[in-house]
C-alpha cells in the first residue's frame, strides 16, 4: 500500500468513512479525516478511535482499504 492511495481516501470529497485492513487480519475503521494523520517520514500513520485509543500503523502492513457504505438510503429497491 502506498501513501498516495491512502491520501486519495483521505482527500475524497465528500469524505467517506473507510476501513484499513492489516496483514495480521485486524480492521481499523477511519470514521472521519480528522481521526487520521501521517508522521513526517510518511511510512507510519496514526488513527484515533472514538474511545480515545490510538492505532499506530506501518504502511507496509496495510493490505487493503475498504470504503464503508454510505447508509443514506439512496439505493432503490426493485419491485418484483
Amino acid at each position: 500500500m502506498t501513501i498516495e492511495k491512502l491520501r486519495e481516501m483521505y482527500n475524497a470529497q465528500p469524505f467517506r468513512p473507510f476501513v484499513i485492513h492489516l496483514a495480521d487480519g485486524r480492521e481499523i475503521p477511519v470514521h472521519h479525516r480528522d481521526f487520521i494523520m501521517s508522521v513526517p517520514s510518511g511510512r507510519t500513520i496514526v488513527v484515533a478511535q472514538a474511545d480515545d485509543t490510538l492505532n499506530i500503523i506501518d504502511l507496509l502492513l496495510i493490505t487493503d482499504l475498504e470504503l464503508k457504505p454510505t447508509g443514506n438510503g439512496s439505493r432503490r429497491r426493485r419491485n418484483p
